[in-house]
């Protein structure tokens, strides 16, 4: 059974954990392993993420029957009444077997409830795994974007959107 759970500022570590896991596991291939090293400790130092939940950020760790198999963040942008899921993360072990699409499902929700009218990711170019399971939820590519995140190092993104 799929459970999600709000995580508090006792959980950074082991969002940390995940994130590394996660992202050695699935990104090789995709981008570099200094830039994975780069990104997971811009983005998931623990200043970070206490900070993100400290400011009302929806840190979210999945579960399957209580073991944290995942997590996403995702929170409002009321410039543009659009909910933003900024991370989707779930362990490689764990794929091809409907929790994607139930994670999505679940931010769906939630998105409708904060009175979004859209929701919306950026995915690597790459990622065409994500990017599939993206559009068979529903989103469609809305624009390209490259992003310079420092050290050299780029996001090359689909922008993909999701209208209520």
């Amino acid at each position: 059974m799929i459970t999600f759970k709000n995580a508090s500022v006792a959980d950074v570590s082991l969002l940390q954990q995940l994130a590394h896991t996660i992202w050695y596991n699935h990104y090789p291939g995709i981008i570099t392993n200094e830039q994975i090293a780069y990104m997971l400790n811009e983005m998931y130092s623990g200043i970070v993420i206490e900070q993100e939940i400290l400011k009302g950020y929806s840190w979210t760790i999945i579960k399957e029957n209580e073991n944290p198999i995942g997590f996403m963040e995702f929170h409002l942008e009321k410039e543009n009444d659009s909910v933003k899921l900024s991370k989707l993360y779930i362990l490689v072990s764990q794929h091809g077997k409907g929790i994607g699409q139930q994670t999505l499902d679940y931010v769906k929700e939630k998105s409708k409830e904060l009175g979004a009218k859209s929701l919306f990711l950026t995915v690597n170019k790459e990622n065409k795994k994500a990017i599939k399971a993206y559009e068979k939820s529903g989103f469609i590519k809305y624009k390209e974007a490259t992003f310079d995140i420092g050290n050299g190092f780029v996001m090359d993104d689909y922008i993909m959107k999701y209208t209520f």
